[in-house]
């Protein structure tokens, strides 16, 4: 029930990205980009090739409906790539670990320092990837700054409401 419970989540996320987030764009520097939440909410399993192919096609649909030629599919693939190295980082985790491996049950600051890692990496790809010149660094790294502070804003608000709602 939990795995279905999470693919719901992912497929929603995917459809308010395309079709409400993607809408957004605050002062030519701010673009929320909530569906980098699949990396997180992706069950922890063994079997990598599932999830950084799924990562890679989930990107990929995003690139189709933002016409951005690709950047999102190789972002998310790269963080995906690097998620299981982050969790050994941060959570301090081994290979007997990985399936009870639960996001929500690890403390606080753990999860903040690893989504914020997470999140600032992949945003630094995409819109290095989207710029492609060296010439445009400031930009890059401004995008990469205000997108990831309003998308860390809208995840763990929408992970606050939605703890709170299962908790009643």
């Amino acid at each position: 029930m939990n795995k279905i419970r999470v693919f719901l989540w992912i497929i929603i996320i995917l459809f308010l990205q395309i079709l409400v987030l993607n809408n957004i764009n605050f002062s030519q520097h701010i673009n929320p980009y909530l569906y980098i939440s699949f990396i997180f909410s992706f069950p922890l399993n063994k079997n990598r090739f599932v999830f950084l192919t799924a990562a890679f096609f989930y990107g990929l649909i995003l690139d189709f409906f933002s016409d951005t030629g690709g950047i999102h599919a190789a972002s998310l693939l790269f963080v995906a790539f690097l998620r299981l190295n982050f969790i050994k980082l941060f959570f301090r985790k081994n290979n007997i670990d990985y399936l009870l491996f639960n996001l929500h049950s690890e403390a606080f600051g753990q999860v903040f320092n690893y989504v914020v890692t997470i999140t600032i990496i992949h945003h630094f790809i995409l819109f290095s990837l989207d710029n492609f010149s060296f010439n445009n660094l400031n930009i890059v790294l401004l995008n990469t700054l205000y997108s990831s502070i309003f998308t860390l804003v809208l995840y763990f608000l929408g992970s606050y409401i939605l703890r709170k709602k299962q908790l009643h």
